[in-house]
């Protein structure tokens, strides 16, 4: 359970009151890490998401002791908010370039190091792109890739693959890819999927009504396994399904109807999941935005 998870990794007790659903958004730390959970509390979220480096450059200086101490201290001094990260998208372990692999396995050790460090439990990672090697030399690539880390680092964070939209020769659109990529990793206990409801309708999957929606949860659990799903992103989309476009689109303004939510809110296999937005935002206005998304899925 994601709450229990969370309270043995600071080694107390559950004293605090469980609080359903979990839900939350995908926040900036341009104030500091621990600022992006002081703003999760304020939006009403008990989940968040953040990069836990800067995305856009391949090395960066590790966490300072006193930052780390700082969030530690924000994380319990204050309601429970489960915390997620997402790699950056530089990262391709996936790649058929040697040095572009080597650098991204390099970065990958590194954020697992900072989510073991601030205790984040699941670390979420595109799978990478196979850049015209095909999907089974892709596949094995990142099962290689990982099992090279997992075979010499030990972490307690899991490392989740995210399922993706189907554009160009990125992996994992399908349910097959990821069990294909799962079968090959040895080290199942560091591995789990996150599951983005933009993505899945992007690469053709149906989520309405809640006929397919429940035809589409079902195939999930019968290729990859529902206990491998350990975090899911909350979008709409901006374009039709099986478009093979990642086209985030908030909630309510896209092409999914709201059915769809309600199904993801109300499914109670899933009560344990966080379930995280990353909907477009207004950047002076995105704490409001969010709050206000957040509100109306606690209303379905």
């Amino acid at each position: 359970m994601a709450y229990y998870r969370y309270y043995l990794y600071f080694g107390t007790k559950m004293n605090k009151k469980k609080s359903y659903p979990i839900i939350g958004a995908h926040l900036s730390i341009a104030k500091g890490l621990f600022g992006a959970i002081k703003e999760a509390r304020s939006i009403n979220a008990n989940a968040c998401q953040i990069f836990v480096k800067n995305g856009r450059t391949w090395k960066t200086k590790p966490l300072d002791e006193k930052v780390i101490a700082q969030y530690h201290a924000t994380i319990q001094d204050g309601d429970p908010v489960i915390m997620v990260a997402h790699a950056s998208y530089l990262i391709n372990i996936a790649s058929t370039n040697e040095e572009t692999k080597s650098k991204s396995i390099d970065a990958l050790i590194d954020e697992l190091t900072r989510c073991d460090q601030l205790k984040i439990p699941y670390l979420v990672l595109h799978p990478g792109s196979h850049l015209g090697a095909g999907i089974e030399e892709g596949c094995k690539k990142v099962a290689e890739s990982i099992n090279s880390i997992f075979d010499v680092h030990e972490f307690s964070t899991t490392l989740l693959l995210e399922t993706a939209a189907g554009q160009g020769t990125n992996l994992g659109s399908t349910f097959e890819e990821l069990k294909a990529m799962i079968d090959m990793i040895k080290h199942k206990k560091n591995i789990g999927i996150c599951l983005d409801t933009c993505h899945i309708h992007a690469a053709g999957y149906s989520l309405y009504p809640h006929v397919e929606y429940s035809k589409t949860m079902a195939l999930f659990d019968e290729i990859v396994g529902m206990n491998h799903l350990k975090v899911i992103h909350l979008n709409n989309s901006k374009t039709e399904r099986g478009s093979r476009k990642d086209r985030h689109e908030k909630l309510i303004k896209g092409i999914m109807p709201e059915s769809v939510f309600y199904d993801f809110m109300q499914d109670e296999q899933l009560l344990e999941v966080p379930k995280i937005l990353e909907t477009p935002a207004d950047k002076q206005e995105y704490l409001q935005e969010y709050k206000e998304e957040l509100l109306w899925l606690r209303s379905l």
